[in-house]
């Protein structure tokens, strides 16, 4: 999760170099489209069939649609506000995801961690920050794109055991072209011949989206989710790095704070997770 959440945030710094100057439904679909390639390549060596049944399953599909609207919603996050604070805000999806394992998986979540939950939530509000002067709507393409994230994870883990990762990667791709093409049809971009340097940042995107995505696919799917989404905190401190080195971005107070309380939300997580509640006391 630690390798995956690295490769992420690289991911990002450079979809964010590469808006500078294409349009987002371009990096989208030429993002997804290279995604696709690899993971189809690995698949076919892997001699795994790229259409089966369990592929065109009911949760497959609603795994499409929330990558679609996690994908779409994030990008334009990243493009259109500073990437530190579109990655502290992601950094909400592990507690959606383990208040969503409680209540789709029945996974065992008690009253204090479900107060974490909350606390990590006022986390997020504090740094979209409704009603102050620093509101934007803008953030709030982030927090969607947040959402759609934890719901493809929770998908992901009711995904049939034997869809193959790369099988999950190829379609997970295939919803980001989608993403892109609907994006650019819907605000009537034209395609722009990428410079030297943005097809750099467009590969590296994809090689290192693809190590990422193959990463968090693993981890979702192996041992208990509630257990290993808290790690992904770990994209707080990659992301903020390559924000404030790469694109001159600064942490204000009311970042500082609200990331506080995500971070700290997720730590009581784990916390509770690896600490038995005595009997009798709800955990």
């Amino acid at each position: 999760m630690v390798a995956s959440m690295a490769a992420f945030s690289a991911e990002d710094a450079l979809v964010k170099a590469a808006a500078e100057v294409l349009p987002v439904g371009q990096i989208l679909s030429l993002f997804g489209l290279g995604g696709m390639l690899v993971f189809a390549g690995i698949a076919k060596r892997n001699r795994e069939p790229l259409f089966t049944a369990d592929a065109r399953a009911p949760i497959m599909l609603v795994r499409m649609l929330l990558e679609v609207t996690g994908r779409l919603f994030y990008v334009l996050a990243i493009a259109l506000t500073p990437l530190s604070a579109t990655t502290v805000i992601l950094q909400a999806t592990p507690l959606v995801v383990v208040a969503g394992a409680a209540i789709v998986f029945r996974e065992k979540v008690g009253l204090r961690r479900w107060m974490a939950v909350l606390v990590g939530l006022l986390g997020v509000i504090v740094i979209v920050g409704p009603g102050t002067d620093g509101f934007s709507m803008l953030s709030m393409l982030a927090v969607i794109g947040m959402l759609g994230f934890a719901g493809r994870d929770l998908a992901s883990r009711a995904a049939p055991a034997r869809v193959s990762t790369s099988i999950l990667g190829l379609y997970g791709f295939l919803s980001v072209l989608v993403a892109g093409v609907m994006s650019s049809l819907w605000r009537g971009e034209w395609f722009v011949w990428p410079t030297g340097k943005v097809w750099f940042c467009l590969l590296g995107a994809v090689l290192v989206g693809v190590a990422a995505y193959g990463s968090l696919m693993k981890a979702m799917r192996t041992g208990e989710v509630s257990a290993v989404t808290p790690f992904r905190y770990s994209r707080l401190l990659f992301g903020v790095a390559f924000g404030v080195l790469l694109f001159g971005e600064q942490m204000n107070l009311q970042m500082v704070v609200g990331s506080g309380l995500i971070v700290l939300s997720g730590l009581f997580i784990i916390w509770r997770k690896r600490a038995p509640a005595p009997k009798g006391e709800v955990s």
